[in-house]
């Protein structure tokens, strides 16, 4: 099963889902029923002028997640919004806050 999420889920994720701000990255984390343990992601452009830098963001965003999926549950679904102080970090440093992130939902 694929860890990304459906794009006709982004919307719900958002409107119902809970928000958690960390130092690299904005969490939306919605528990349901339906939900597959998946993420997606979102970088913008007033954060990431050139394409290049969007696109690396999304990529470490999206290992980060990939890494840690194993130990989140599996009802969540997940919108992870890049912010501009995820610049030249690793997925290590990723991996972490999203278990920081975790924790603060109550979810590991």
């Amino acid at each position: 099963m694929s860890t990304r999420l459906a794009g006709s889920k982004y919307r719900r994720v958002f409107d119902r889902g809970r928000a958690i701000r960390a130092r690299l990255l904005t969490a939306y984390v919605l528990r349901a029923d339906d939900a597959g343990g998946q993420a997606g992601v979102v970088v913008s452009k007033k954060s990431f002028h050139d394409a290049v830098d969007r696109n690396r963001a999304k990529r470490i965003l999206r290992e980060g997640f990939r890494i840690l999926s194993p130990e989140l549950p599996v009802d969540v679904d997940w919108v992870l919004v890049g912010r501009s102080t995820l610049r030249n970090r690793r997925t290590a440093d990723v991996v972490e806050e999203l278990r920081g992130v975790a924790r603060r939902c109550g979810l590991s």
